[in-house]
């Protein structure tokens, strides 16, 4: 993948970058260096970040918490197996994570891509409750299979994830120490990469529902070979509850990492809607209702994950712009002016 004219003319780390005034990202600021970093989420007060990155003596993806300002990374999960998608608690002093350290200490086997690009539903995840010093507290999830992607709402002090409880890829949600698990989705497919709005009335997230012949047969296939893939996402939104589901795009392209505004009108999400057979992924915002869509970032890369600070004054999003080398991600930080 290569960087658009805009990235290549942008400063390297800690320097910024000005978008034109039409822009909603003004102050764009590099907070990391070098391999690969992905899905970084805020602390409830703004200071800190968690994220996962493959990096050091590092193999596989591990969950980092660094300053907002880049500083300060160091390790809080186990540094075993992999992980992925860290979230903070309402305290500030926890988070959890999925991880499949339980499972074995090295990284699990990737992906075959003569399969095509396909992601990994590795069987080993489970999601845990840990201290931001790493200490692991408690295991949320024991059910056979992918239990990941799990996203917290600081009011109502729920968890969103997707499992394979019920057999089949579907969003659930539970309490803060694992209680009270409810499932959401019922549709054969993959769900997830789920968000609540901040105040706890809706959810959103990506999902692949094929509904019969070779589309449907694929997905099965995949997924008994703990497999799926992403390139047909569409995304959806529902009451917090799973209650009114409806399709927010119908782009037949990988639209995926939705979230909501700070004032809960629109979602800004990453697809690349604009070239949809390649791995150029660029950020959008669409209303809730589905009208209204926007284009937001055009680096020419791959652009993803954004997420806005309590706050809301700030985005940070992952992106190859001002890439050194090939699978290159960093995480950056934005100030944001949009609504």
């Amino acid at each position: 993948m290569h960087n658009s004219t805009l990235a290549a003319i942008c400063g390297i780390l800690g320097a910024a970058f000005t978008f034109g005034q039409s822009s909603p990202l003004t102050d764009i600021r590099q907070l990391t260096a070098g391999g690969q970093n992905a899905e970084a989420y805020w602390s409830p007060d703004g200071r800190q970040l968690i994220f996962q990155s493959t990096r050091g003596s590092q193999s596989c993806d591990q969950q980092y918490i660094m300053n907002a300002d880049g500083s300060g990374i160091r390790l809080v999960s186990t540094g075993k197996g992999v992980t992925t998608c860290g979230y903070f608690l309402p305290d500030g002093k926890h988070i959890v994570y999925a991880s499949t350290h339980q499972a074995g200490d090295s990284c699990p086997a990737r992906a075959d891509r003569s399969k095509g690009y396909v992601w990994d539903v590795f069987p080993g995840y489970d999601i845990f409750l840990a201290k931001t010093d790493g200490t692991i507290v408690k295991k949320l999830t024991d059910a056979p299979g992918y239990d990941a992607e799990a996203t917290v709402n600081w009011k109502t002090r729920r968890i969103v994830y997707t499992s394979l409880a019920s057999g089949d890829l579907e969003l659930w949600t539970m309490n803060l120490d694992g209680s009270g698990k409810k499932q959401l989705t019922k549709t054969i497919g993959y769900d997830g990469g789920a968000v609540f709005s901040r105040d706890g009335k809706h959810v959103v997230w990506r999902a692949n529902h094929p509904t019969d012949g070779e589309p449907l047969r694929k997905y099965q296939q995949l997924l008994q070979e703990n497999l799926t893939a992403p390139m047909k996402m569409e995304l959806f939104i529902a009451g917090a509850d799973g209650s009114n589901p409806r399709q927010l795009t119908n782009f037949g392209c990988a639209s995926f990492a939705p979230t909501f505004t700070p004032d809960g009108k629109r979602i800004l999400f990453s697809s690349n809607q604009h070239a949809c057979d390649s791995r150029k992924f660029e950020l959008f915002m669409i209303n809730t209702d589905g009208t209204g869509l926007e284009q937001v970032t055009h680096f020419g890369g791959f652009t993803s994950f954004p997420e806005f600070s309590p706050d809301g004054k700030r985005l940070a999003f992952v992106s190859d712009r001002d890439a050194k080398g090939r699978y290159e991600f960093n995480v950056f930080v934005a100030n944001w002016s949009g609504n």
